[in-house]
């Protein structure tokens, strides 16, 4: 009985210290790159902090310089950025039936669904708006 025990508690051990890896970088990854699955494995080593999905970590970009074999950590992680620093963007005003559309220079970068400021290129008056998926940005009271 004694031995039946402790080889189930070996087993149990075992089996949840396989289940515990970590995400670390195959090599180093630059800053403001996207995450591909060959930027990252797997390793069975609990590290603190360290994401333990590749899921997680592909398609999001690098906040940070990753280094190869270094756990890569959630808040080393951003959605990518769908509109850079100074790229000319379409703003959209859109209420009730009035649709207003004008070019804006972003003056920063910005994900899906952020809120990012623009500069009107006709009148130069600063707006906030939110990144919509075709990187057209929507101000006024919708958003």
């Amino acid at each position: 009985m004694t031995r039946v025990f402790l080889s189930l508690l070996l087993t149990t051990l075992l089996a949840n210290q396989c289940l515990a890896q970590s995400l670390v970088a195959t090599h180093t990854v630059r800053s403001r790159s996207i995450i591909s699955p060959e930027d990252v494995k797997l390793v069975p080593d609990p590290l603190p902090g360290a994401l333990s999905d590749p899921e997680a970590a592909i398609g999001m970009e690098a906040r940070v310089v990753l280094y190869a074999g270094r756990a890569i950590r959630p808040e080393d992680l951003v959605p990518p950025a769908a509109i850079e620093r100074n790229q000319i963007v379409m703003l959209v005003f859109n209420q009730g039936g009035l649709a207003i559309s004008t070019e804006g220079r972003s003056l920063s970068r910005a994900a899906i669904g952020e809120r990012v400021r623009v500069m009107n290129l006709s009148s130069r008056n600063t707006v906030s708006g939110v990144v919509s998926p075709d990187g057209r940005v929507f101000v006024g009271s919708q958003n």
